[in-house]
């Protein structure tokens, strides 16, 4: 007891502070310690939960129910347990989906119990384990809300997160009504906006407008008919994903060219998607810049390169005066490419260029990344580019593995190509072994 007396005479602020460091079992094992000890763990303020049921073998679907329905009742009981107010939930639910339809009330009773409690500041759902259906409670207090799997619907009179910071929706199934009443009602987005929704008989059409958001991640789908930026001026990095397959072309490559162009304040742009191959069958605007763009990372693949998408990949160099990273993922979709496609890339790319603001006057550091194996042949090609044009490059990076690519013919490529910039230093790196070999 000797031990337990000494606890017994800290402070209260210190005894919670000695328990937020520790899992909730932890803490609970410690009421042995002594009497004033017992209960302070029931006034935690933050609960992370989790059930990962193993999906190896074949499931007893029975067993599943009872042990899953088992365990959120437990939550349920903790959750009730606690006597203070709750700042921060977080919930990972990871099991077979094909049985936990009827388990969306035991989530919703959840919700509610956290209502009642009062006082969230985070809300975390990951739930991965079939089509699970909530109604969100409107919390007054909360500010962080990310949402993974789940079937989100609004309650009637919503009045929206007026605290909200952070919204974080990860492959949701949400009306169009209700996306746009939770973003229009949100009007203190501030850090950080993901909206990965996921397929639904809903057509959704997004009018972003953050005043503000700082940064913003958006993911285009089947379900996505039209989104655009309004207004977001204090924007600073965007990315830009597409996690569809069946979309007519021309209209996919529009949508994506009006959403890159409404960010075009932004310092930091990431376009997971092959912009390039979209940008090269529409129209794309003259004189079009991206006035404060620092940082570009985009993809390019090289096994569709034509006429048209080297006219994408130079209207992308020009409209982007004050470029000073640039990093390119070049990957090779054609297993079949022939000669032509490389001698066409060699004919656009190696050649001396001029009007480009970006390579003469503020680029200085060029990372090239390999989708797959290593296309030595186009990574190449585009090494001789920008060491031909970029006059102030400082650093040229090509990373690599040795494990899976022969860099010996690479190396000897490399060393005969033309620099123009004197500072300009080139390397590869092995992204495995994490070491670097110096060209140049």
């Amino acid at each position: 007891m000797e031990e337990g007396d000494r606890i017994s005479f800290l402070p209260l602020e210190i005894k919670l502070s000695i328990l937020s460091r520790v899992e909730v079992r932890d803490a609970v094992r410690t009421s042995a310690l002594a009497q004033c000890w017992r209960h302070l763990w029931t006034l935690l303020p933050c609960l992370r939960v989790a059930y990962i049921r193993d999906t190896l073998g074949v499931p007893d679907h029975d067993y599943d129910m009872t042990t899953s329905a088992t365990w959120m009742g437990r939550v349920h009981s903790l959750l009730s347990t606690l006597r203070g107010p709750i700042f921060h939930f977080e919930l990972i639910h990871s099991c077979l989906p094909y049985f936990f339809d009827d388990h969306s009330p035991l989530f919703q009773s959840l919700l509610d119990l956290l209502l009642l409690k009062g006082g969230l500041k985070t809300l975390d759902l990951f739930i991965e384990c079939g089509d699970v259906l909530i109604h969100l409670p409107s919390f007054s207090s909360l500010q962080v809300l990310q949402l993974w799997g789940c079937h989100v619907v609004l309650p009637v009179g919503f009045p929206g997160f007026r605290r909200l910071t952070t919204l974080d929706l990860k492959y949701v199934k949400i009306s169009n009504h209700d996306l746009n009443l939770l973003i229009h009602t949100s009007n203190n987005l501030t850090t950080w906006v993901r909206l990965t929704c996921d397929a639904s008989e809903d057509s959704l059409s997004v009018n972003l407008n953050f005043p503000l958001l700082r940064h913003l991640n958006f993911s285009i789908n089947e379900s996505v008919e039209e989104v655009s930026v309004i207004s977001s001026p204090c924007l600073e990095q965007a990315n830009i994903s597409l996690s569809c397959t069946n979309y007519n072309p021309e209209k996919l490559a529009r949508m994506i060219l009006r959403l890159v162009t409404s960010v075009a304040t932004v310092s930091s742009l990431d376009l997971d998607v092959d912009v390039l191959e979209y940008f090269s069958i529409v129209a794309l605007p003259f004189n079009f810049t991206f006035p404060r763009l620092r940082c570009l990372r985009f993809s390019l693949n090289t096994g569709t390169m034509d006429k048209n998408i080297y006219e994408a990949f130079i209207w992308l160099i020009r409209s982007m005066p004050y470029l000073e990273e640039l990093e390119i993922e070049l990957r090779n979709d054609d297993s079949n490419q022939t000669n032509s496609v490389a001698i066409l890339m060699r004919d656009f790319l190696v050649n001396k260029h001029d009007g480009f603001a970006c390579l003469n006057q503020t680029l200085r550091s060029v990372t090239i990344r390999k989708g797959g194996k290593l296309d030595v042949v186009s990574s190449i090609i585009m090494v001789h580019f920008f060491l031909l044009n970029a006059n102030v490059l400082e650093l040229l990076k090509i990373e690599y593995s040795m494990i899976y690519e022969n860099a010996l013919s690479v190396i000897e490529e490399l060393q005969k190509a033309e620099v123009t910039s004197s500072n300009a230093k080139v390397v590869m790196f092995d992204y495995i072994y994490r070491f670097t070999i110096n060209i140049k």
